[in-house]
């Protein structure tokens, strides 16, 4: 067996480990009667708008040629306004159906290189559906077999350097399980802001990104042709991953970060898809368990992102594939924003009243 073989292997050993894991949790909290009758409200949701984004990123990858790049990106931020519009519209219909929608809606966009955490994070804040304190382990549990699955399909389709991959992934699954340790145990204004703080950092990188692809800004390097690490730059890579990951912990997406990452160290930006799904798809076990241990998590919450999640992550690797997303990731930079400020001003709330 290939290299990649036995990676497919591991991987799916820690999803039926975090499957595991899940049913003992489920169990422990008394959830599987309430799962059991939230299942058909949370897959109505997410075939409704998984059924929408398909038909939204038909129409920009068949009309967008014709349409040009203006037109093509007006047409995106209407189909999104229209997504959030369904959303609201599966909120009044109910709770389990809401968030098999915002599974779908969120990790169509994270296989397309957005990532989830930040939008799910807003999502929750708006609605109030899930309690700051457990969201970090609401988001890493929820999103785990979503971002798997996106890992078993960028692995196999991207080429990147073996020996890269691995000791990237390595350092990823050190850093979340250090960090999920931590963050479980932590209290509701810790983690608001903890979360408040590394989203503002996000949200910085997510603005240079964003800028280089509009403006041509060149505030970073924009990678190279590379597709593996060698010496002293490979053990920074570790190094940075270990650190993404321990974030991730915290609910802040490792996407953004771990592609700006490996455009510094000189890699081909396309080698970042592997990478961060493949260290997602390790570390997010991992550190699962340990909230899960912790009862740090929402149950339902998580059972609506990760059955909403799969279908979308089908539809947007295999079908719309790629989609004009210049204007989505200024979106998010807003959403991002929005999400931090909210967090801090929960967390000067809780400060006042104590």
């Amino acid at each position: 067996m290939s290299a990649k073989g036995w990676l497919f292997v591991l991987l799916a050993g820690f999803t039926l480990f975090y499957l595991r894991v899940l049913w003992a949790g489920f169990r422990k909290k008394g959830e599987l009667g309430a799962a059991s009758k939230s299942l058909l409200p949370v897959l109505g949701g997410s075939f409704l708008v998984s059924a929408s984004l398909l038909l939204v990123g038909w129409g920009v990858v068949r009309l967008g040629p014709r349409l040009g790049p203006v037109l093509s990106v007006l047409l995106l931020i209407g189909a999104c306004v229209a997504a959030f519009g369904l959303l609201l519209w599966l909120r009044e219909r109910g709770e389990p159906s809401l968030q098999g929608g915002i599974g779908a809606f969120t990790n169509f966009f994270d296989t397309l290189g957005i990532g989830s955490f930040a939008t799910t994070t807003a999502l929750f804040k708006l609605w109030k559906l899930v309690e700051d304190r457990v969201i970090p382990g609401t988001l890493n549990v929820g999103h785990t077999l979503p971002t798997a699955a996106q890992a078993f399909i960028y692995i196999a389709i991207v080429e990147v350097d073996f020996k890269t991959l691995a000791i990237m992934i390595a350092g990823s699954v050190l850093g979340a399980w250090l960090g999920a340790g931590i963050v479980a145990s932590w209290p509701r204004r810790k983690v608001q802001i903890g979360m408040g703080g590394a989203l503002l950092v996000a949200a910085a990188l997510m603005f240079i990104t964003a800028a280089q692809a509009t403006f041509g800004w060149t505030i970073l390097p924009v990678g190279g042709d590379t597709l593996d690490l060698q010496g002293a730059r490979l053990w920074i890579g570790f190094l940075g991953n270990l650190a993404l990951g321990a974030l991730m912990t915290l609910g802040i997406g490792l996407y953004a970060p771990c592609l700006i990452l490996v455009s510094l160290l000189g890699m081909n930006p396309k080698a970042a898809f592997p990478i961060m799904m493949g260290s997602c798809a390790f570390l997010m076990p991992v550190g699962s368990a340990k909230f899960i241990k912790e009862e740090a998590y929402d149950p339902r919450a998580a059972l609506g992102l990760a059955l909403g999640g799969i279908p979308a992550v089908l539809v947007a690797a295999y079908i719309v594939k790629s989609l004009p997303l210049t204007a989505v990731r200024w979106l998010v930079v807003v959403v991002v924003l929005y999400t931090a400020f909210a967090m801090l001003r929960s967390a000067m709330k809780e400060s006042r009243a104590a």
